[in-house]
């Protein structure tokens, strides 16, 4: 059983790194926000053609939301048969800032360049599925994940107005969904 000096030196070496975890965190979403046009390069690098210049500056906007919005330790929703309760990670914002200014000089390179220097930041990163959002171990792949699990991701894979996880009419669900309408690069 611990003595309550040495609690007391535990404690107070405890609440510091919490306190510089929560300043670098801060700084980082910081760090992320002022680097919109690597980030949007990066997403017009890796996300489908198909989106155009305009629709993968949306979706980095809105990951740029997501990631301005995350919160550690908040509860998750759990599965679907299961009681589990989970809980969100760390923030990764830290580690995705350092790896988005690793990848600074990408706005001005060719499209084909900036996908061949985002390969060559993700060979040495494993990965056996597609993360969730918050576990994600590079950026780019956050990006992925975060894209891929929306709605409109669901809607062009299908080619389809599937509408994922939006509400529909009960007497709807039997329709079978219109075709997506065929709108210029960019437009996606």
């Amino acid at each position: 059983m611990p003595s309550r000096r040495r609690f007391v030196v535990w404690l107070s070496s405890a609440v510091p790194i919490a306190v510089v975890a929560r300043r670098a965190d801060a700084l980082a979403a910081a760090w992320i926000t002022d680097d919109a046009a690597t980030l949007g390069a990066l997403a017009e690098a890796i996300l489908p053609s198909e989106l155009g210049r305009d629709g993968a500056l949306r979706v980095a906007r809105d990951f740029q939301r997501w990631i301005d919005s995350y919160r550690e330790s908040v509860e998750l929703v759990h599965g679907y048969g299961t009681s589990a309760l989970r809980f969100a990670p760390a923030s990764p914002r830290a580690r995705w800032a350092a790896q988005l200014a690793e990848l600074r000089n990408i706005p001005g390179l060719a499209l084909e360049a900036r996908r061949e220097a985002v390969r060559k930041k993700l060979k040495d990163v494993r990965t056996d599925r597609m993360p969730d959002v918050g576990t994600a171990p590079h950026i780019a792949i956050a990006l992925l994940s975060f894209y891929f699990q929306s709605s409109a991701a669901t809607d062009l894979c299908h080619q389809a107005q599937i509408g994922r996880e939006q509400c529909r009419p009960l007497a709807t669900s039997s329709r079978k969904p219109l075709p997506l309408a065929k709108r210029g690069r960019g437009d996606a």
